[in-house]
């Protein structure tokens, strides 16, 4: 199932690839902007408690500006902006109530020993923590005496930052407190919108890149599915894209030329071997009649079309892959049907047992040839041939049983292959020069089909005979 969604191609999978690390990417991306906002609002909380720490030291020494008290008082009354100057600012003899004296908050700690030195204070001990500003109990002893502080109902889920500090041993403890600031509203939102448009962006120029590249590969792969080494591709494919995928479609063109080129100087060959051949066969079977001997002009006679149906079948095989002939939608059934009448007519068992009215496009002349070929072999090793044609998963199906005795299962493979027989002789009487089947499939993929060969057997497991079956594709796709 997983496999069926991966996408196949090279743009599916290196789009799917990229999609994924850009995103693996904006995801840590947004973690590291979150951390780092989180930090600069602990930084400006410390710094905060820093600068409460230092001027609570001094406005109680007497050097407390009026103007900064007069800030701090309004925005005690307020509590809008900030904490009351009573809890930004205490001097204790003990740890403040909320602060476990236990805990350790070692960057907090050093960050803000580092700014108090910058002010040159060295407190003898320090302890940071960060509590939920409803859990801090001076805030809220504070918030029940104001019921107009407690109405603001915003500060009791801000994080509170609590600093004391004690400068000497044995001496006061000096508490700060600070609200750190809030998160920066649409902080989420606007991350997530950069990540869509930097996807949007990436992945868009990405595909048209990738395009350029897999449309003319794709054009090439089609080409060379369809390349049968005859003339219907006459112009060469035009060369698009990279330089990379250029130089291989003049290679291919180029490649592809030649081929045809030596198809055609095989078609020619072929075609003088045959009447070279022919020629004088056809004059020898003439001089034959003049042979007083019935037997030897019979023998001399057989031998002669031993080597004219020899060389018919080399030449239709080495043909096959390059018919001239084209495609016609034929009623397959009206055409086996003809070929069993042939049978028939010569008196010979063969019988068409089953049939379906199916119309396909395929080479009336080269099934006939394959049909005749496997009813031939079926008679020559069973005596009898049964036909029959079925249509299964959009596919016709021909198929030519016997009653022989038939092929044993690891030769099979090897009787599809050309001069393999599986009587040693060439003797016609008990089989040809082993081309027969190798004609059939080659004739039945030329068609976009398959042949197979399989053993049929009997109630008590034994062999029974050998079934030909031609499965032929009902769009035509040859």
């Amino acid at each position: 199932m997983l496999r069926r969604l991966f996408p196949q191609s090279l743009l599916g999978q290196v789009m799917l690839a990229v999609a994924g690390a850009l995103l693996l990417a904006q995801m840590a991306s947004a973690v590291l902007l979150f951390r780092a906002g989180e930090q600069r609002r602990e930084e400006a909380a410390l710094t905060g408690a820093a600068f409460q720490l230092v001027n609570g030291a001094r406005s109680e020494a007497g050097e407390r500006p009026l103007r900064r008290a007069l800030e701090d008082r309004r925005a005690g009354d307020r509590g809008q902006s900030g904490l009351p100057p009573t809890l930004r600012y205490q001097r204790t003899e003990t740890p403040p109530p909320g602060l476990d004296i236990t805990i350790s908050e070692g960057d907090r700690e050093a960050f803000l020993r580092e700014l108090l030195a910058r002010q040159g204070a060295d407190p003898h001990a320090m302890r940071v923590a960060v509590v939920r500003a409803g859990d801090d109990p001076s805030l809220n002893a504070y918030a029940a005496e104001r019921p107009r502080f407690n109405r603001l109902d915003d500060w009791r889920s801000r994080r509170l930052l609590i600093a004391a500090v004690q400068l000497d041993d044995g001496g006061d403890w000096q508490t700060a407190r600070i609200l750190e600031p809030p998160r920066q509203q649409g902080a989420v939102a606007a991350i997530i919108f950069q990540t869509l448009v930097i996807f949007v962006i990436v992945m868009t120029i990405l595909y048209l890149m990738l395009r350029r590249i897999t449309r003319p590969l794709g054009a090439l792969a089609s080409r060379v599915e369809d390349f049968d080494g005859s003339k219907a591709n006459p112009d060469p494919l035009p060369a698009s894209g990279p330089a990379d995928t250029r130089r291989l479609i003049t290679a291919h063109n180029a490649m592809e030329a030649r081929i045809a080129a030596l198809l055609d100087e095989k078609d020619v060959m072929l075609g003088a071997i045959g009447h070279d051949l022919k020629t004088p066969l056809a004059a020898l079977r003439v001089r034959i009649e003049s042979v007083e001997n019935d037997s030897e002009r019979a023998r001399m006679a057989a031998s002669i079309e031993d080597i004219t149906t020899s060389l018919d079948d080399i030449l239709s095989l080495a043909r096959v892959g390059r018919p001239s002939d084209p495609l016609e939608r034929t009623e397959l059934a009206a055409l086996i049907a003809g070929v069993v009448e042939e049978y028939e007519d010569r008196g010979r068992d063969v019988v068409l047992s089953e049939s379906e009215r199916i119309a396909i496009p395929l080479r009336a002349t080269w099934l006939r040839r394959a049909l005749r070929n496997l009813i031939s072999n079926a008679l020559r090793y069973g005596d009898q041939a049964r036909v029959s044609l079925t249509r299964e998963d959009n596919a016709a199906v021909i198929r030519i049983a016997d009653s022989g005795p038939g092929i044993p299962v690891d030769q099979i493979a090897n009787m599809l292959e050309p001069f393999t027989r599986g009587e040693a002789s060439r003797n016609r009487e008990t089989g040809g020069a082993g081309l027969g089947l190798t004609l059939a499939r080659a004739i039945a993929e030329q068609h976009g089909g398959t042949l197979t060969l399989a053993n049929t057997r009997s109630a008590d497991g034994e062999v029974a005979g050998l079934v030909a079956e031609i499965r032929l594709p009902m769009d035509g796709s040859a």
